[in-house]
């Protein structure tokens, strides 16, 4: 009989503290180290604050506030009903942020988390000092890529379109212990990674915070609300308001070998950036550079902001 783990279990030890913030009307769960500019870490699909910990470590380290939030529907926050939306969930992040105390904040985001940093960036431009997309493309360069890239990046969003019906999904992901979750993972990281001991406690760790009641359903909203969206006026209407050139200065962080989101997609991301670089792609590298190679994105992390 599978165990149903208390939404505690991501409650973590380390040096950070953990602590529940109400922002736009939900309480987020957050992990926080360090003092000084604010920093949030956004996590992506399937993945919980956790994942930023080697982050985390090394921001406060350098001088910074390191926020590390399980998004809405995920690891220890509320998971309302609804609110997937990337209105409700930019509103969310912006609400945070000023709940923090703070501002303005630097924005650091994997894959979902890095598509959620570029929306706030374009619907509240006064709240973000810098974008750092982390394996993420922008929404609509990852939109157009899924239409025009049938062999490329519509292949590797598959998954996009398997989460559309209903509760079989869901059913599909805690099968086995999550066993799925996993699987997702490891065809999606470097080969580097997949193969040591670190992909196997980090999985661990994704597969015991999916089995939370209410995640699986939530985390598959995201996906649900982006495809459903494209045939509605929300979509027409989300679509005008992040067509633009972000504010804030980009940077991108992507692998060579991320079958996620593959590297032309983030290339052509840089569309909407505004003070950016070319983005940096490292070789062997899969979709999860925060974990396959930690210490060089926080230290291309720091060089940026600081």
């Amino acid at each position: 009989m599978q165990l149903t783990p208390d939404p505690s279990i991501v409650r973590i030890d380390g040096p950070w503290t953990h602590r529940d913030v109400s922002a736009n009307g939900i309480r987020l769960h957050v992990a926080e180290l360090g003092d000084g500019p604010l920093v949030l870490l956004l996590h992506g699909f399937g993945e919980f604050w956790w994942t930023w910990h080697h982050q985390l470590r090394g921001l406060a380290d350098a001088g910074f506030r390191a926020v590390a939030v399980d998004l809405r529907g995920y690891g220890d926050s509320d998971k309302p009903p609804r609110g997937y939306d990337a209105w409700t969930l930019a509103g969310d992040v912006g609400g945070l942020i000023k709940a923090l105390g703070a501002r303005r904040a630097h924005l650091v985001g994997h894959a979902w988390g890095g598509l959620l940093a570029w929306t706030v960036a374009a619907l509240h431009p006064r709240l973000v000092s810098s974008v750092t997309a982390v394996g993420a493309a922008h929404p609509l360069a990852l939109k157009s890529a899924v239409l025009r890239s049938p062999r490329r990046q519509a292949r590797a969003a598959g998954h996009l379109f398997r989460f559309q019906v209903p509760m079989a999904p869901e059913k599909w992901l805690v099968r086995d212990g999550a066993a799925n979750v996993e699987s997702l993972f490891h065809s999606w990281s470097g080969p580097a990674w997949r193969s040591s001991s670190d992909f196997t406690d980090a999985a661990s760790h994704f597969r015991q915070a999916m089995l939370i009641p209410g995640v699986a359903h939530s985390a598959l909203e995201y996906y649900r609300w982006a495809f459903r969206a494209q045939f509605r006026g929300e979509g027409r209407r989300f679509t005008d308001a992040v067509d633009k050139r972000v504010a804030a200065p980009v940077l991108q962080l992507h692998g060579m070998v991320d079958t996620c989101i593959v590297p032309e997609t983030a290339r052509a991301s840089v569309h909407w950036a505004g003070p950016h670089g070319e983005p940096r792609l490292w070789a062997g590298v899969g979709h999860f550079p925060h974990l396959e190679e930690p210490e060089r994105v926080t230290k291309s992390v720091v060089d940026f902001i600081s």
